[in-house]
């Protein structure tokens, strides 16, 4: 019986070629994604503490505090200290050659002086000795054309830019402080004073020679006091991996998610194929059985091929992987994404693509094996071979109808109900009310869309159609698969289509100027907003600064801004707003029972209600409408220490945009944390996240997507095969090749509309239910229809389902119409 199996699997192995497809592409993913990941996790390992190689202990505050400069001195006076320096990670900003700010989070680091510390691989120079100097990262100072000896300019929150000299570049890609822009290496007294800084972040520690490291530990626990902490090398570097650990575990997690839905739609095209290969052995399995072979040998057998099929195909996967896992980082690469460490092939991720992909295509066939065992032996000296095809039972079309009114009612409740969670369960049980009750809804929608093609194409079209809903069960597995990826696609396109739009005009409405300055990363500098209000070529500039104080936000306004960006005002007047005098939002004054001219006390101070408005700004970690906007010079007075991220600016009278941009960049050039922007290009820096973020997504999908599609493939070619004699005929009575290559095209074609629809629709309804939430929360969100790219989407689906058709038809045409009619 095993010889019988293997010669069968070698004589049809052309015939399981495209589900032995399957299996590699999902084992590809992932073994891929292992790969990919392993090779992080090595390149983690492997930086992890790479600016600790020399440093023997740290000492670190307990709390939230800095460590004071004077506390470095006492440390370094220790008996047994070898050296001592305080180390500081901030953010900066950094002019170009140009004089323009370098595009890029920058990190800022006070590298330590003495050389007993010093762990930093340098490529070129040297590292700063003393006060004035700067050190660079290799490919920033290539991009920009920078020079050794050359003055540098940097600028951080603390103030405007200053100068430094260049005298070194340094090598930290991959590391913690990679993280895709430049980056910034000063001594420790120069980063604190530009950056504003009181102390250090830890004072790094080297132990002279023959100390016992145990013992300088007390000593330093004596004096630094119960409110810092001392670490050990082992304890910095342990805790250096668990955080380049954890922060890869979301990544892969994230990457998981994508390798199960390849998986999920590989099980189906498995699943869908084996049905289809035992259903058309029927005749040669009822030969089995009358000739003496049991039920569980033939179960069995059918066990074992699928399992030297999924090995083989498996083993190929394992090798897709690594060629996968190369394509991955090249994306990210060129994402911007920052990536550490090759690409590790290791023994367990081996093991696994073997075991998950043979286990796969075992299950997949468990259920058409057990099928194929139940065909009497007498049904081989009959035509009872031709197994005809079966609806789905009343039971399953019952409790798929059940389930798919569950999960569409859960995705519409969601937002009604404020649960994420409602959304995910909605979208999982609509797949699976799609799956149970496919074998009524797709050969329904698949007449719907035929209908066309009947009438365009007459007698061809209705072959078509006919040959796409006989096996109901079948062709609805076929599309399902489609409606998965596809699915999962336009749940991101129109989700990232809609946010974008929320974002747009939730920037119209909070922003009423021209242009704006934002931070890079960090506040904006303190004296900042107040050299651009001195420029004469410009009018309005207004730092948006809030804080929270008993559960309100307090807001600064600018009189000349407030009535732009609000969405009503219900009682008074919102132009008074000015010394004194404050904005209160309705739901505040509602719970506080405040009225227009109502006594306000925030911080000490009493104002008066000029006005009670309302807008559409979400809550900063408060209730809803508990704001209370109030004067810059106000808010200044009460809160002189709060800086914000952003500046809005409009030209003086009669001043024209391009003078009023030279103005404020003739500003900026002191300043190179702080970033100028119209409202388009604000929009855009916003909302380019969504854009990265759907450019991955979408290509990590598409590999479900191509799944699928083998999967319409595999069926349109099997099917050729099931019915080599009827096409014999139809060609017998003068079917020509071109229609018979249309009949099969069209065939495709509704398969692939059918499951690429299903699948838009309900990606739109996932999407139409978070915006919901999303709008519920806070924000104007809506659902906006992207339908140039739903309309692509659909059309690659039925592009690829036409190029599909292809070889099915070559090997349909391929033998000659007597030899067809004569196939048993």
């Amino acid at each position: 019986m095993i010889r019988l199996t293997l010669r069968s699997l070698r004589a049809e192995a052309l015939r399981m070629l495209l589900s032995a497809l399957a299996v590699v592409l999902g084992v590809a993913f992932v073994a891929g994604t292992m790969i990919f990941v392993d090779g992080m996790r090595a390149g983690a390992y492997a930086r992890a503490g790479a600016f600790d190689r020399h440093t023997d202990l740290g000492v670190y505050s307990a709390g939230r505090e800095l460590v004071s400069p004077a506390l470095v001195d006492e440390v370094r006076a220790v008996d047994g200290v070898a050296a001592a320096d305080g180390e500081l990670t901030n953010t900066a900003g950094l002019l170009g050659a140009d004089g323009r700010p370098v595009l890029g989070f920058t990190t800022l680091v006070a590298i330590p002086t003495e050389n007993a510390l010093r762990s930093y691989d340098v490529v070129a120079g040297r590292l700063p000795d003393r006060a004035g100097e700067v050190v660079l990262d290799a490919p920033t100072v290539a991009e920009e054309g920078l020079a050794l000896g050359t003055a540098i300019r940097v600028g951080a929150a603390g103030g405007a830019a200053r100068s430094y000299t260049l005298v070194g570049t340094v090598d930290v890609a991959g590391t913690a402080r990679d993280v895709g822009g430049p980056f910034v290496g000063l001594v420790g007294p120069d980063a604190l004073a530009l950056t504003g800084e009181r102390g250090y972040g830890r004072i790094m520690v080297a132990a002279r020679p023959g100390v016992s490291v145990p013992a300088l530990t007390d000593e330093l626990r004596a004096v630094a006091g119960g409110e810092f902490t001392v670490k050990s090398r082992q304890q910095i570097l342990d805790e250096a991996v668990e955080d380049a650990v954890r922060n890869l575990g979301m990544f892969q997690m994230l990457l998981l998610i994508f390798v199960g839905v390849a998986v999920v739609v590989a099980g189906f095209v498995i699943a869908n194929t084996f049905a289809i290969v035992l259903a058309q052995r029927t005749r040669r399995t009822a030969l089995l059985r009358l000739i003496g072979a049991t039920r569980g040998q033939v179960f069995r057998a059918a066990l074992l091929e699928s399992a030297v099929l999924g090995l083989v195909a498996s083993a190929l996967g394992v090798l897709f992987g690594v060629a996968l896992a190369a394509g991955i980082r090249l994306l990210t690469s060129r994402l911007d994404v920052p990536v550490s460490g090759g690409l590790t092939v290791t023994g367990s991720t081996v093991l696994t693509g073997l075991l998950l992909g043979t286990a796969l295509t075992v299950c997949a066939a468990l259920l058409p094996a057990w099928r194929g065992t139940r065909v009497a032996p007498v049904a081989a000296l009959t035509d009872a071979a031709v197994q005809p095809s079966r609806g789905a039972g009343r039971v399953r079309l019952t409790f798929g109808a059940l389930v798919l009114a569950v999960g569409v009612a859960a995705l519409v409740g969601a937002a009604s109900a404020g649960q994420v969670l409602l959304v995910a369960v909605g979208g999982v049980l609509t797949f699976f009310g799609i799956v149970l009750f496919g074998p009524v809804l797709v050969p329904a929608l698949a007449r719907v869309f035929g209908w066309p093609a009947r009438r365009v194409l007459g007698t061809i079209g209705e072959l078509a159609v006919a040959n796409t809903v006989r096996n109901p069960r079948r062709v609805a597995a076929t599309a399902t698969a489609l409606v998965i990826g596809i699915g999962l696609v336009s749940a991101f396109v129109v989700g990232g289509r809609s946010t974008k739009d929320g974002i747009e005009r939730s920037v119209d409405a909070q922003i009423g100027t021209d242009f704006v300055v934002v931070g890079i990363g960090q506040d904006l500098p303190a004296a900042l907003a107040g050299e651009l209000a001195a420029r004469p070529e410009l009018g309005v500039v207004h730092e948006q600064r809030s804080t929270v104080v008993a559960d309100v936000e307090i807001r600064a306004a600018d009189p000349a801004l407030v009535a732009r960006t609000l969405r009503g005002v219900l009682a008074g007047d919102a132009d008074r707003v000015g010394p004194g005098q404050v904005l209160v939002h309705r739901e505040l004054a509602q719970a506080r029972g405040w009225q227009v001219g109502s006594p306000v006390t925030v911080g000490g101070r009493s104002f008066r209600v000029a006005a009670v408005v309302t807008d559409d700004t979400p809550g900063n970690g408060t209730p809803a409408g508990h704001v209370i906007d109030m004067a810059d010079a106000d808010f200044t007075a009460l809160f002189p220490g709060q800086r914000g991220v952003l500046a809005e600016i409009d030209p003086a009278a009669g001043v024209s945009a391009e003078r009023a941009r030279d103005a404020i960049e003739a500003v900026l050039g002191s300043y190179p944390t702080a970033n100028l922007l119209d409202q388009g290009a604000y929009k855009k820096m916003l909302t380019g996240t969504v854009d990265m973020m759907l450019a991955l997504v979408t290509a990590l999908l598409g590999l479900a997507v191509v799944i699928a599609l083998v999967g319409v493939a595999n069926t349109l070619s099997l099917s050729v095969v099931e019915r080599t004699r009827e096409n014999a005929v139809l060609r017998a009575v003068g079917l020509t090749r071109g229609r018979m290559r249309a009949v099969l095209a069209v065939e495709a074609g509704l398969m692939a509309l059918v499951g690429a629809v299903l699948g838009v629709g309900l990606g739109t309804g996932v999407s139409a239910s978070a915006m919901a939430l999303l709008a519920r929360v806070g924000g104007d969100f809506h659902v906006v229809l992207p339908f140039g790219q739903l309309g692509l989407i659909l059309g690659v689906a039925v592009l690829a389902a036409l190029l599909a058709s292809v070889l099915p038809a070559r090997r349909a045409l391929a033998r000659p119409v007597v030899e067809s009619l004569a196939d048993q």
